[in-house]
């Protein structure tokens, strides 16, 4: 009978597991329109794991080559560089910014419109791959279509 509860348990265990590996979330996800004939672009968005996760790698059929990069100042010089991965902790929005970390689009197979979308897909350790669309904002924007980026909450009345 201890064998019975025992793997009654774990089959709890592995459905709990599951039901939150399905619980990533990825909200926001943009990227700004390209001028004219531009090679490449950058894609936004935040995450939240409900466990701790790591993204490993992203790829787009809009672009030959995608990757995390980290944009950071030193001495005044504006750099950029590749990031293998990015650590997500448990219950933490980790967001991908203008300015910071971000999605690297190289290669731009077509230029990318306000008001058009594209798949995204997401590779994370344990989450597996993730899709999101995401929706192309003006060439300036400093967010995602359609929300403020003054960066307060509105509040809703109901």
């Amino acid at each position: 009978m201890s064998n019975l509860v025992l793997a009654a348990a774990c089959v709890l265990l592995a459905g709990a597991a599951a039901a939150q590996t399905a619980a990533i979330e990825i909200k926001d996800a943009w990227a700004r329109a390209t001028p004219g004939m531009a090679q490449n672009a950058a894609a936004y968005l935040t995450i939240v794991s409900p466990t701790a996760d790591r993204l490993t790698g992203v790829d787009t059929p809009v672009a030959a080559k995608a990757g995390l990069h980290m944009m950071s100042t030193e001495d005044g010089v504006m750099k950029m560089r590749p990031l293998a991965s990015l650590d997500l902790p448990a219950g933490k929005p980790v967001a991908l910014k203008p300015g910071a970390v971000h999605i690297m689009l190289a290669g731009l197979k077509q230029e990318l419109r306000p008001g058009q979308s594209f798949p995204l897909a997401l590779h994370f350790t344990t989450a597996g791959t993730r899709q999101v669309t995401v929706l192309v904002g003006d060439v300036g924007a400093m967010g995602m279509p359609g929300h403020s980026s003054g960066g307060t909450a509105t509040p809703m009345h109901h």
